[in-house]
């Protein structure tokens, strides 16, 4: 797979989660305009995340059966539905159900996006990966901008119609690219991903990947508040967001680089113990620019750690089951991240920013230790840019 086709995905990986980004923004619109209560926003948040968890948990092994350029395919188209959905509805139902139809869009795009990009160029895995994930978060990052532009000047549906016209362009390139599709074996293939769970190696990498959305789903849902509470400016919170994304943007490449190069069982749990650090350091920081200072370096040493838990995924599962591993990995993730958000707010609630953060970063603290734990004799390899990336498929299955 040539670096043009890899860059292509990454735009689509861009296109998807813009769709996300324009959402958040426009929830305030959604309550004024058109009379939405809170609690329904937060119902129409939600139903996104938990409509992606069962996508990528049950759909995307579909991916590794022959169909992953048809499920990319079908995945785009979906999540155009669904913006424009967003787009026309002004309704609660209208906003659920398309809310619910992108959530499916993206859970069954991005596996089959990732199994393709893996499989395409194995010896690049994790370069690819990180820009993906660059990707990911520049399309996150611009989709609050494009907000911006559109929607003073042409209303509430604009930046989800011209994010789905974006998507529709993605569709012609995406049926061009060679796809390596699964090679029938005549063996059954298994029908969900659950099985991939008794291999130790990846049930590690799942540990490190959810362990990093425990620490995103905290910081999201405290950020704001705890710079409100510290009476920072509204300039200084989002300038804080959006300085996290950068580092991501500009080094996710060489982050998932430096996994392949020194073995992501090594850098994802020594990154897991820096963003502890970190997340404690939120908590007892005196003042709002002392947080927006230690957001910086947080940043920074998330932008070479993060890819770490999508390189360790990609290189224990066997590579016809590269679509299931990264869907376990995306649905893991999701889930994490929506209940922390819940239980973040909860504990701030109920002893404030120390206590809220404090038990954030203990509980990385111990997911780390178990993800070194569980990767065994995996946690000491290194494979350099010349070496074979592919374990072999699930050499733990036996002794779980």
């Amino acid at each position: 797979m040539s670096r043009i086709e890899v860059l292509t995905f990454g735009l689509m990986t861009a296109v998807l989660a813009s769709g996300y980004g324009v959402m958040f923004t426009v929830l305030d619109d959604f309550r004024d305009e058109y009379g939405i209560e809170a609690h329904w926003l937060g119902m129409i948040v939600g139903l996104g995340f938990l409509s992606s968890f069962v996508a990528q948990a049950f759909l995307a092994p579909i991916a590794d059966r022959g169909h992953a350029r048809r499920m990319v395919v079908i995945g785009l188209v979906l999540n155009v539905v669904g913006l424009l959905g967003m787009a026309v509805g002004d309704t609660v139902v209208v906003l659920l159900i398309a809310r619910f139809v992108m959530g499916v869009g993206v859970g069954i795009a991005t596996p089959a996006v990732r199994r393709i990009v893996i499989n395409g160029d194995p010896g690049n895995l994790g370069s690819n990966l990180g820009l993906l994930l660059a990707a990911d978060v520049a399309g996150f990052a611009a989709g609050p901008a494009v907000s911006a532009v559109l929607v003073p000047q042409f209303g509430i549906p604009a930046p989800f119609l011209a994010i789905a016209v974006l998507t529709v362009l993605t569709l012609p390139v995406m049926l061009r690219v060679e796809v390596r599709e699964a090679v029938p074996t005549g063996i059954p293939e298994p029908r969900f991903a659950f099985d991939l769970l008794r291999s130790r190696a990846m049930v590690s990498g799942l540990v490190v990947g959810s362990a990093l959305f425990l620490m995103i789903g905290t910081f999201d849902a405290l950020w704001a508040i705890v710079l409100d509470d510290l009476r920072a400016s509204e300039l200084m919170a989002n300038l804080g967001i959006t300085i996290f994304a950068l580092p991501l943007i500009f080094f996710g490449s060489y982050g998932g680089r430096l996994a392949q190069r020194l073995g992501p069982f090594r850098l994802g749990p020594f990154g897991l113990i820096l963003g502890a650090i970190f997340m404690f350091l939120y908590g007892v920081m005196p003042a709002a620019v002392l947080m927006l200072v230690v957001s910086i370096v947080h940043a920074v040493c998330d932008s070479l750690t993060v890819s770490s838990n999508a390189v360790a995924v990609g290189m224990v599962a066997p590579t016809e089951r590269q679509a299931s591993a990264q869907g376990m990995l995306g649905a893991a993730q999701t889930l994490t991240g929506g209940v922390t958000s819940v239980l973040a707010g909860v504990l701030y609630s109920a002893g404030g920013r120390v206590l809220a953060y404090t038990v954030c970063a203990g509980v990385m603290v111990v997911m780390a230790i178990a993800a070194w734990v569980l990767a065994g004799p995996e946690y000491r390899a290194r494979r350099g840019d010349d070496a074979v990336y592919r374990i072999d498929p699930f050499p733990s299955l036996d002794r779980v």
